[in-house]
């Protein structure tokens, strides 16, 4: 693990339990994006802030405690938004993207960043009493726009913020990223590839749902189309042969 490279969308109550788990398997390089500071809020599900650190950047903050409990570890801090200018160059650079952010945007951009960069990514949600969690293999598997095409409308459906979250619930649904991100790292498929697993925790029940690939779906479509220019370009006679 020590050679591989992680994105790590958000620092939060999913990217912080990922985070650790990913540390603490020996991943050796950590890069991590959050443009937020930490809120009182934020305490009950976010392990990587203390008291302390209200009013801190949370980029930063997770930086250094990582750092601290994980020395071997080189931790990357980018204290920006996850956007359209850094998006791909960064799903590019990485091993496996793991999707902690918080909103609908993001987490579509980050799908289609790592679909074209042909990066495998581990997706996860949490809202109230419900978790989700997905791991995408581009080409292989449907991508977040496969199974929900787009995000909703804003306003349609309630953020973390407005609706709560069960606290330990969040970090169940950080760790179980975290360890699906170190499966895919050591060569493993993953065991939630092109299938989303919803907990339901008031009711301690869970169940997966297939996603396989949505033919029309535009990122599955312009990835298959970079893919057959690349392959065509290497198949292209070179010159200097008799």
């Amino acid at each position: 693990m020590a050679d591989k490279r992680a994105l790590v969308i958000g620092a939060g109550g999913l990217g912080g339990p990922a985070l650790l788990a990913l540390a603490s398997a020996g991943v050796g390089r950590l890069v991590l994006v959050d443009d937020d500071a930490v809120d009182p809020s934020n305490l009950h599900r976010q392990p990587l802030f203390g008291a302390a650190d209200v009013g801190a950047r949370k980029a930063e903050v997770a930086a250094r405690r990582l750092g601290r409990l994980f020395p071997g570890v080189q931790v990357e801090p980018h204290d920006r938004r996850f956007d359209d200018a850094s998006a791909f160059e960064l799903a590019r650079a990485a091993d496996v993207v793991v999707d902690g952010s918080d909103n609908f945007p993001t987490k579509f951009l980050a799908s289609d960043a790592a679909v074209a960069a042909g990066k495998p990514l581990v997706h996860g949600g949490v809202l109230r009493y419900t978790l989700q969690l997905l791991t995408v293999l581009p080409g292989e598997t449907g991508c977040l726009r496969c199974l929900f095409e787009a995000p909703p409308p804003e306003g349609a459906v309630p953020s973390c913020a407005e609706a709560g979250v069960l606290g330990p619930l969040a970090g169940f649904a950080g760790s179980l990223m975290g360890a699906e991100a170190v499966r895919v790292l050591s060569g493993d498929r993953g065991s939630y590839a092109g299938r989303l697993l919803v907990y339901e925790a008031r009711a301690a029940r869970s169940r997966t749902v297939p996603v396989r690939r949505r033919e029309g779906c535009p990122a599955c479509r312009a990835r298959a189309a970079a893919a057959a220019q690349h392959l065509e370009i290497d198949r292209t006679p070179r010159g200097g042969e008799a």
